[in-house]
């Protein structure tokens, strides 16, 4: 039996979400399976599939009360010190990765350390998890960075989906294992959004 085969605007439909929502998932290099046809981009109806039934991250694991999430986009070439790309893509190697992610963002920097987590999310799917947040910097446009931030884990493809877990520490290990490949919406107007646990403290 020939394979199912969606084009980009097929897929958006089935997944609810807009062509340009579901192409930055195809320019960071997590979906599997891709073909062409002339200059049509199509996509296997079952990795479609498997991301519409995808899981919400289970946030109720989570020890704080409130975490941040770094909305990522696409990552692009850029000219900053101590890195070379803004933003996710999986082909990047962990340590240009991780510097792609750091910041410097526009937040409530007291809220993402207390948070202990960052997950990292694409179109809105975990595409990676950021520790070590408990200190910060802030830089003369008011903007926060995090310089001992961790990348505990990224995804590289999100249909199975496939974990490098990187984090040395056993606890890190366990938050990105957790929240990797999972579903998780949030809205915001920046970059970095706050979404509840409806947890209480421990």
């Amino acid at each position: 039996m020939d394979e199912v085969l969606l084009t980009t605007g097929q897929a958006a439909e089935e997944l609810g979400c807009a062509v340009t929502t579901f192409r930055r998932l195809i320019h960071a290099g997590v979906l599997p399976g891709l073909s062409r046809r002339g200059v049509r981009v199509m996509v296997p109806l079952e990795v479609v599939q498997t991301l519409r039934d995808r899981v919400a991250a289970p946030l109720e694991h989570l020890k704080a009360r409130e975490v941040g999430v770094l909305r990522a986009d696409v990552a692009k070439p850029v000219k900053e010190h101590g890195r070379q790309w803004l933003g996710f893509s999986a082909s990047l190697p962990p340590e240009d990765l991780l510097k792609a992610l750091r910041g410097w963002w526009r937040c409530d920097a007291a809220s993402i350390a207390a948070g202990g987590v960052l997950p990292v999310t694409l179109s809105g799917y975990v595409v990676a998890v950021l520790t070590g947040l408990k200190h910060w910097e802030k830089d003369s446009r008011g903007r926060h960075g995090f310089p001992e931030a961790a990348l505990a884990g990224y995804i590289t493809d999100l249909a199975r989906p496939v974990k490098e877990v990187t984090a040395p520490k056993a606890a890190d290990r366990g938050l990105a294992d957790l929240l990797l490949g999972t579903r998780l919406t949030s809205h915001a107007g920046g970059t970095i959004a706050y979404v509840t646990t409806q947890t209480t403290p421990a």
